[in-house]
């Protein structure tokens, strides 16, 4: 135990582990919550909360700075903050709450992917971008989706290329949605997904990418996009969209963020090779 034999007041000040533990806790959880609001509407407004609040603090009544009814407003405006902050970011309070869920310790349980299951999803993007053709396709992780499963044509198939590429056909019953994919099987079909609200996004994007984006802005699932403009495919994970991807990054990419016994398989040896559109 490391102890410290002064203070300001001339007492005894002991500087134990729980104080260590202390900081570095509290030093992991600011950094968390950092990395949580960076680049969101969220630190803009913590920004103005602490103007807000630097502003309350310079015009008390004990400052120089003393302005009596500005104080009081002011007052007023902290003390309806909170409820106004849990109403505006309650998308991300909850994004929080299901990072702290995913953490490993937390896990109930481990949903993998065979090689041969991302196989057969990228094969199936790479050929519906050829010609080209709208898809989103949703990979579950720890986080089940039984509202948007529920929302489309339940399935409950084996993963395969050519159950994907029916699906997917212009015309087709269930084309018009997304794929949702889990525990191994296609669960369900023209599934409908909240799409994002972040101004920030560029025009560029269509509604499958932004749907693609609001819902792994809520859950924890990776989702495959397949633009009908464009041709190209992008994978979004945590609110992000990466892209555009060709079969080898897009394997890698569901590698990286689907884990399992084919990220165990890459880190072995070289994989298969995926299929070419």
């Amino acid at each position: 135990m490391i102890e410290t034999l002064f203070s300001n007041s001339g007492g005894l000040f002991t500087f134990g582990w729980r104080d260590v533990l202390d900081i570095v806790l509290m030093a992991v959880l600011i950094y968390q919550v950092g990395l949580l609001i960076r680049g969101t509407r969220a630190l803009q407004t913590l920004i103005g909360v602490l103007v807000v609040l630097l502003a309350y603090w310079a015009t008390g009544p004990d400052k120089p700075l003393r302005l009596v009814t500005f104080h009081q407003v002011l007052g007023n405006v902290l003390f309806y903050a909170p409820f106004a902050i849990i109403v505006l970011f309650q998308t991300t309070i909850r994004r929080a709450l299901a990072h702290l869920g995913r953490t490993s310790f937390l896990r109930l349980a481990d949903q993998e992917m065979t090689e041969k299951m991302l196989d057969d999803i990228v094969h199936a993007a790479t050929s519906l971008a050829v010609r080209p053709t709208g898809a989103l396709i949703v990979i579950e992780r720890e986080q089940a989706l039984p509202d948007q499963i529920e929302s489309g044509i339940q399935i409950d198939a084996a993963i395969s290329y050519d159950l994907l590429m029916n699906i997917f056909t212009p015309g087709s019953p269930m084309h018009d949605g997304a794929v949702v994919i889990g525990e191994g099987r296609v669960k369900a079909a023209s599934c409908f997904l909240p799409v994002t609200t972040d101004p920030r996004l560029s025009r560029e994007y269509g509604s499958r990418h932004r749907a693609a984006i609001g819902l792994t802005e809520e859950y924890d699932s990776v989702v495959i996009v397949i633009s009908e403009e464009r041709g190209t495919i992008s994978a979004a994970v945590e609110g992000r969209l990466a892209g555009p991807l060709d079969a080898a990054s897009l394997l890698l990419f569901l590698r990286t963020h689907l884990g399992g016994r084919a990220a165990r398989r890459d880190a072995r040896g070289p994989a298969e090779k995926t299929h070419a559109a």
